[in-house]
């Protein structure tokens, strides 16, 4: 894995974008997991997938991380897909998450609590939305190819 500005992949600037939570300390300590390899894999909800018109993430595709400043700090490639009810979430993946949680409790409290907020709930332009334990979501596992963070 390279930081050199060199050795960046053409055409990195036009790959999608991994844009873990909303811009803030959420999403700044989630970058920083990924970066520092901690954080393998994230769930996304199928729901989020489907009001913005995207498909879901596909094994081998590849995408530029957005830190809060709305920079390119790295790109992650996708090594699994799983789709599943929240309620099969397992310790595993939890724990590969890189968020600190030790229990799928303790994580899905966390979880549910970022997804029932404010911020999630008018990104979904549904001002009640909530999950359960049969709520469909996607289980990603993803490996750090390259920083782009110029070197120090």
């Amino acid at each position: 894995m390279s930081s050199d500005p060199a050795s960046r992949p053409a055409g990195f600037a036009s790959m999608p974008r991994a844009e873990f939570a909303f811009p803030g300390p959420l999403r700044d300590r989630l970058v920083a997991a990924i970066l520092d390899g901690s954080k393998t894999s994230t769930t996304t909800l199928v729901v989020d997938y489907e009001h913005e018109g995207e498909p879901l993430p596909e094994v081998g595709s590849r995408s530029v991380v957005i830190d809060s400043d709305e920079r390119p700090v790295a790109i992650i490639e996708v090594t699994e897909v799983r789709v599943v009810p929240l309620a099969q979430v397992d310790l595993a993946h939890v724990v590969d998450e890189g968020e600190g949680d030790t229990s799928v409790a303790q994580w899905r409290a966390g979880h549910e609590e970022f997804w029932h907020g404010e911020e999630m709930r008018a990104a979904l332009e549904d001002p009640a939305f909530t999950v359960d334990d049969a709520t469909p979501v996607v289980l990603q596992r993803f490996r750090l190819v390259t920083d782009l963070r110029p070197a120090q």
